[in-house]
């Protein structure tokens, strides 16, 4: 007879506790060929209240459910506040959500964030949706037998069926792109970039010479003004609340690591950013082998990927409220063409999109792409969800 599952929460601040809730997902994947892990010292970060900002506008409790002393199922909740006045909603939100194909475990998981969302007087639970934007976002329900970005949430094709027998339903699909780089640059791209520039007076800021600079200072600059455009273009979308600084610089931490002059670009008006993009190589072999880690077994993927990309994935994409529609992201897609082709990558992954953000969708209708995952944000009503957990 199998043990009993129990529910142990564990403390935001216990670095040993937090080891055993990342490294679940690791053991849950292991052998997985289009699972990404994610990276430590991210999820690390991320959940340690004196280094996420996000922290000053949000609550996070974290589960692991145990059958005797195996790890089987883990879980967070979190309490966004920010987002819950911005839009005048009661919700809750869980993230990190992983467990073995057993229900029990799924049950026992999401009886713990009904309490507390009771607790708090919440009236509904989604997700899976993490403290911003640029996290994680949305449980995989199409696309099971495609390499996953190291944006994107792989899982199971039975947590769909877990989800839907807890009375879950859809509250927004994001979709996944997989495009073909053109193997010669069109020269009509950059003829359109050219007019666009001269109308409106742009101009392209230097990333190669702030790359190749010892002084990385320009570099860092420049990514945070991008952020900021970030922070006015996915105002309205769904989930969404701007970055603090801190996270901005956090964030930027992250990005240098990553970063190919020729897979980005910042377009720039009277010497302010209105428009970028940005895209990285593919860090899913890199994740694979390094187990989570880029060093030690992860150092050589990590270099072979960043000298001789084959697929990049499309981070992020954004133009302020005043330009958005001046042509300047015809200047972005030009310059990140031209790079994939200079560095010999064959397709470029966007990252997930709103299935309803037609204006972004709409870039890449001259393209040879097709969609090739789908992720679903859950919804549950906290009342209904208390009586199944409890069935």
């Amino acid at each position: 007879m199998s043990k009993e599952i129990t529910v142990k929460e564990i403390s935001i601040n216990s670095k040993r506790d937090k080891k055993k809730f990342f490294k679940f997902l690791i053991d849950t994947y292991k052998g997985n060929p289009y699972a990404s892990p994610n990276l430590y010292s991210d999820e690390m970060d991320e959940f340690d209240p004196s280094v996420n900002d996000a922290f000053r506008f949000c609550e996070c409790r974290m589960f692991l459910a145990y059958r005797g002393r195996r790890v089987v199922g883990r879980i967070a909740g979190i309490l966004h506040k920010g987002v819950n006045e911005k839009n005048n909603v009661k919700q809750l939100r869980f993230t990190r959500f992983d467990t073995i194909d057993d229900f029990s475990v799924t049950k026992a998981l999401f009886k713990q964030l009904v309490l507390w969302a009771k607790e708090l007087g919440m009236e509904e639970i989604i997700g899976p949706m993490s403290f911003s934007d640029l996290n994680e976002e949305g449980m995989l329900i199409e696309g099971f037998d495609r390499k996953s970005t190291y944006q994107e949430i792989y899982n199971y094709e039975y947590y769909v069926y877990h989800m839907q027998r807890l009375g879950a339903y859809k509250v927004v699909d994001w979709n996944c792109y997989l495009i073909k780089v053109p193997e010669q640059h069109d020269e009509r791209i950059s003829r359109v970039a050219e007019y666009v520039k001269k109308r409106n007076g742009y101009e392209v800021a230097d990333v190669y010479a702030f790359a190749k600079s010892k002084d990385k200072s320009k570099l860092r600059e420049l990514m945070m003004s991008c952020l900021d455009v970030m922070n006015d273009a996915f105002e309205d979308l769904y989930g969404t609340s701007p970055l603090s600084e801190k996270q901005q610089k956090r964030e930027v931490n992250m990005l240098t690591q990553v970063f190919l002059p020729e897979l980005a670009c910042a377009v720039l008006k009277d010497g302010k950013v209105v428009c970028y993009g940005f895209c990285m190589p593919s860090m899913l072999e890199v994740l694979q082998k390094g187990k989570g880690h880029i060093f030690p077994m992860g150092i050589i993927p990590y270099i072979k990927t960043m000298t001789h990309p084959t697929v990049a994935d499309m981070m992020s994409i954004g133009v302020t409220s005043e330009h958005k529609n001046l042509g300047a992201v015809s200047i972005i897609f030009d310059h990140i063409l031209n790079g994939c082709i200079k560095l010999g990558v064959q397709y470029l992954e966007t990252g997930p999109e709103l299935e309803d953000n037609r204006s972004v969708q709409n870039l890449w209708k001259n393209y040879d792409r097709a969609l090739v995952k789908r992720h679903r944000c859950w919804g549950m009503k906290v009342d209904e969800l208390d009586r199944i957990v409890n069935e």
